[in-house]
């Protein structure tokens, strides 16, 4: 669309403003004649007793219109008071004989009065008139109705999208225009790829796409066709919105940024509406990026459960917007960028090729790749010597971007919080402490009985761990309630690929420790498992339902990636009876397996929970202290929690493998999520 074409709409409203404008300039000039006023009416008396007056006329017995005499000059000229200096400037200035102009006393007064005072003063040739003014009149009634009309006028065209140019923006209110946020002519986010740790492979294809659009001939010479579109998948927090920051920030073409959630509205083909004048803004800048943050807001899968929706405007917009992202050229210079964390719910239309030719997924980082991220967001604050970059990538396995800035940025509030000058390592162990166990509660009020079934239950969590080859090796049991906790036990979870049956089996026994130790001391138990009960028992429906890791159900999995069966179980319900058996089956194996372990090391369990209760913290080393070293732990990884000086620095920072036992409070456990290999 050329640059006439857009701004022909606005001649209309020139003239419906210029038509406004002679309006009210006739209603003006109509109630205003050429006419000099003048305020008090004595000065008009005292003029007709000098003979200086000529002419009187008394206008709807309200207003005296009156002209002066040739001679009048002189008087006014001798007056110093009421309207002669006025009137004097007014002939000095207008250079005019005083029989020329005509002057009007707007109040009279009591107009028998008025007229009382003529006749003494001996003027008897006053006129009486009666004047209407029927244009003004007209147009007093013209005028708002006329104003109305313009008003109705420009909301209709608006309405219909004909005021604003055509698409989005032409409706009333800019209801269907884009929201999008627009980044050009050196406007950008300050956000480079040098800002973009980690997430090398995802940040190559970002760089080719900005490539693509910088350089187009490098490809289009060779036959290529510049990709259209690239989706960025992968867990919340890993950076696939600081990735399209970046390419905000890196590419000299205009980005287009917004929300899928932008799209939404309460009225009828709004979304398609913005969908349309996006693109056709994209369009008239090309080359170009549209970015779509959150993309299943609108592209989840159509044609699932109709029956519960009434309203088909989501599918609506999804279809406008699979019909633009088609319907421009091939090297049209338009390219489409979206991220979302739910790729399974989108809509297969959406996902084909020509319309994202990409997907770029974007996983949790890897050991090297938090290394590079602590990196960045290191480097804005002021730090000791002793921080090692090394140890906090290895401290926090299963850490997204996101989370690592967080940790960052709570560290340096706490040390601030006591007074120091630097950031310590101290600092950023008590952050993730606080970040994964919540705040300590030391002046949360619990019986000595409910803290000995705490301590109780962590030594128990913590000695099964230890007895077992394939359980998470133990850094940190605290018994110091921590958000909705009142104990917890912090392990070092393996960054795994895949996980085997075995590496399952011992996770779950060192889940159930904690009960298994209460009812082994106490010969009861308490409400303080219920987090431990409800995550081994959904990862033993998941090795058996999903993992296909049960002899008796099979190689089977039940597991339905694409969401299509919320409402209906894949199997009958002899296999559900089935499931429901084996499950009960492995948990209760377990369950006796973590009873028998502690049975034949009870003394040493007592003698942890004792240590537990004195202390309230314990760490790797008094587990080393009372059990001796796992024989089966690497050396390195020994060494990794002995690196710290003070013996409270060993307290590393992990995820919560367990936590509370109560005897009145039931507990939650923040450990590791239940596996899911994915080989």
């Amino acid at each position: 669309m050329s640059e006439e074409k857009r701004k022909n709409p606005l001649s209309v409203y020139w003239i419906y403003i210029a038509f406004v404008i002679v309006l009210v300039s006739t209603h003006l000039y109509i109630n205003s004649e050429t006419t000099s006023t003048i305020k008090y009416k004595e000065t008009l008396l005292d003029l007709v007793e000098e003979k200086a007056v000529k002419q009187v006329k008394i206008v709807n017995q309200s207003t005296a219109r009156f002209q002066l005499r040739k001679n009048a000059s002189n008087y006014i000229n001798s007056r110093k008071d009421l309207d002669f200096p006025k009137m004097r400037k007014l002939l000095a200035n207008k250079n005019a004989k005083p029989s020329q102009i005509v002057f009007e006393l707007e109040n009279i007064g009591n107009h028998a009065n008025f007229e009382k005072a003529l006749d003494e003063r001996g003027y008897h040739d006053y006129e009486n008139i009666i004047e209407t003014n029927w244009l003004a009149q007209i147009l007093g009634y013209l005028l708002p109705f006329g104003i109305i009309v313009l008003i109705w006028l420009f909301v209709m065209r608006r309405m219909s999208g004909g005021g604003g140019g055509g698409g989005g923006g032409g409706q009333i209110f800019n209801i269907g225009k884009s929201r999008a946020q627009v980044y050009e002519k050196g406007k950008s986010t300050n956000i480079t790829f040098k800002d973009v740790a980690g997430l090398e492979g995802a940040k190559e294809e970002i760089v080719e796409i900005v490539e693509f659009l910088k350089n187009p001939k490098k490809y289009t010479e060779l036959g290529a066709k510049i990709p259209k579109g690239a989706l960025l998948v992968g867990p919340p927090g890993t950076g696939k919105t600081l990735l399209a920051k970046a390419v905000a920030g890196e590419a000299k073409v205009p980005f287009f940024s917004l929300s899928g959630s932008d799209f939404v509205e309460m009225f009828v083909g709004v979304g398609a509406s913005r969908v349309r004048d996006l693109f056709r803004q994209a369009k008239e800048k090309a080359p170009a990026i549209i970015f779509i943050d959150e993309i299943d807001a609108i592209g989840r899968a159509r044609g699932k459960n109709n029956g519960f929706n009434t309203n088909d405007e989501r599918e609506n917009t999804l279809n406008q917007l699979l019909t633009e992202m088609d319907g421009f050229g091939t090297n049209s210079g338009v390219i489409i960028l979206a991220a979302t964390n739910r790729a399974d719910v989108l809509d297969s239309a959406l996902m084909r090729a020509g319309r994202f030719d990409r997907q770029i997924y974007v996983d949790m980082p890897d050991l090297n790749e938090r290394k590079a991220i602590f990196g960045v967001h290191l480097k804005p604050l002021k730090l000791s010597t002793e921080i090692d970059v090394d140890f906090l990538a290895k401290q926090t396995p299963g850490f997204s971007g996101a989370d690592i800035a967080n940790l960052c940025n709570e560290a340096a509030l706490i040390a601030a919080r006591h007074n120091k000058t630097q950031v310590e390592k101290q600092d950023f162990l008590d952050a993730v402490d606080r970040i994964i166990g919540g705040l300590e509660k030391k002046n949360k009020i619990i019986t000595p009985e409910e803290k000995k079934t705490i301590a109780y239950h962590e030594a128990g969590h913590a000695s099964v761990s230890w007895l077992l080859q394939y359980a998470n090796p133990l850094v940190k049991v605290t018994i110091v309630p921590r958000g909705q906790s009142l104990g917890a036990a912090w392990y070092l979870p393996e960054e795994r690929s895949i996980t085997t049956t075995e590496q399952l089996l011992d996770d779950m026994c060192a889940t159930l420790g904690g009960r298994a130790a209460e009812q082994l001391t106490f010969q009861r138990i308490s409400t303080g498992a219920l987090s431990d009960l409800e995550r081994v028992t959904k990862q033993a429906y998941a090795m058996t339902s999903i993992y296909g890791l049960n002899e008796r159900v099979g190689n089977i999995s039940f597991y339905d990636s694409q969401g299509r069966d919320a409402f209906t179980k894949p199997y009958s319900e002899d296999t559900a009876k089935v499931i429901d058996e084996e499950v009960s089956k492995l948990i209760e194996g377990q369950y006796q397996r973590a009873l028998q372990l502690l049975g034949e090391n009870q003394d040493k369990l007592a003698q942890l929970a004792e240590k537990l209760l004195a202390s309230e913290v314990i760490f790797k080393e008094d587990l080393e202290e009372i059990f001796g070293k796992r024989p089966w732990d690497p050396i390195e990884e020994a060494q990794l929690v002995e690196e710290p000086t003070q013996q409270i620095e060993a307290a590393s920072e992990l995820e919560p493998a367990s936590e509370d036992a109560s005897s009145q409070e039931s507990a939650e456990e923040q450990g590791p999520e239940e596996p899911t290999p994915n080989a």
